[in-house]
């Protein structure tokens, strides 16, 4: 049997790069977030080599994971991009998929800001209040300060990503999830009021930029990147006293940061010209290093030594085993 199955599946990934092969462009998709990253990427790489510039969509983190573990050959994308890890249940689909072969790297890191536009009220909060005044479980608040007299006397009305973008569940997992004791709401079940004070504005931040900017005493709710990238009409709040910047998400003392991630297809490797020498360049100090230039758009760099683990691991093409979540 199992060498009825290894010779399937032999078929399945020769038809598969049999495909591919028409195909000489890279495809990416994924988060939002870590879009800007890799299409900067994408843009070096296509000045710099031979092959020829990726095609990189937005398409949130959940949709790419979706359309990545479709299946193997053409149709499919090679590399999905992450704003949160790739889920037990989304390697399970692709496995199903005949996507066996996934190698992980984590770019680096990014927080979770709440932000405005410059001009409007500062908005310092907890993760508490956060949760008190978003959680459609809590009390419902219309203003600011009915959460906490401290906060300006102005609507909630809160600009974020959808349930598809990475952006949205690390939200939900390090502000409602870890808020909602201490704000005295039950966490079990906890989420985002559904009744206008927060308004899914889909996976474009560069479109929840410019809403608040027309609108000062909005908040949006989008990576820290986004934030450096525009820090001339917006300003970041604290969170739990401390400020979204990159020395305070370097360090983990800001409470809502999380890790960036792509995922590799590695059946389409030596199929799709110039995949794995862009995942390298990806992984190179040149880019994501501590002196790289995805740092200078925003991208907090993995400290040395987790770096040249990752970096090793894709320059083999190490697989994902399942274990990950053990």
């Amino acid at each position: 049997m199992s060498f009825v199955k290894t010779v399937a599946s032999a078929a399945i990934l020769a038809a598969a790069a049999t495909a591919a092969d028409a195909r000489d462009q890279i495809r990416i998709v994924g988060s939002s977030t870590v879009f800007p990253f890799s299409t900067a990427v994408a843009e070096q790489f296509g000045r710099s080599t031979d092959f020829q510039t990726p095609v990189v969509e937005a398409t949130g983190s959940g949709g790419g994971l979706k359309l990545f573990c479709a299946g193997v050959g053409t149709e499919h994308p090679d590399i999905t991009n992450a704003s949160r890890r790739m889920k037990a249940k989304e390697f399970k689909l692709c496995a199903d998929n005949g996507v066996t072969e996934v190698t992980e790297a984590i770019i680096g890191y990014d927080g979770i800001v709440i932000a405005n536009a410059k001009g409007g009220p500062v908005l310092n909060v907890t993760r508490e209040q956060l949760v008190t005044a978003l959680a459609a479980q809590g009390p419902l608040p219309e203003m600011w300060s009915d959460v906490d007299p401290s906060l300006p006397a102005i609507k909630i009305e809160v600009l974020g990503p959808p349930p598809s973008s990475g952006t949205r569940d690390a939200f939900e997992e390090l502000v409602m999830h870890e808020g909602c004791d201490g704000a005295g709401i039950a966490c079990e079940g906890i989420t985002i009021r559904e009744d206008g004070a927060f308004i899914e504005a889909g996976e474009n931040d560069n479109l929840i930029v410019s809403k608040l900017e027309a609108n000062p005493n909005a908040i949006g709710v989008f990576g820290f990147s986004f934030l450096d990238q525009n820090s001339d009409v917006l300003q970041g709040s604290s969170v739990d006293g401390v400020e979204p910047s990159f020395d305070n998400i370097a360090d983990g003392a800001y409470p809502v940061s999380r890790s960036l991630y792509f995922y590799i297809k590695n059946a389409h490797v030596g199929v799709i010209p110039g995949l794995h020498e862009f995942a390298d360049e990806f992984m190179s100090d040149a880019a994501a290093g501590e002196e790289g230039y995805l740092v200078d758009k925003g991208l907090i760099p993995l400290p040395e030594d987790a770096f040249g683990t990752v970096s090793g691991n894709v320059k083999s093409l190490t697989a994902m085993t399942g274990n990950e979540w053990n």
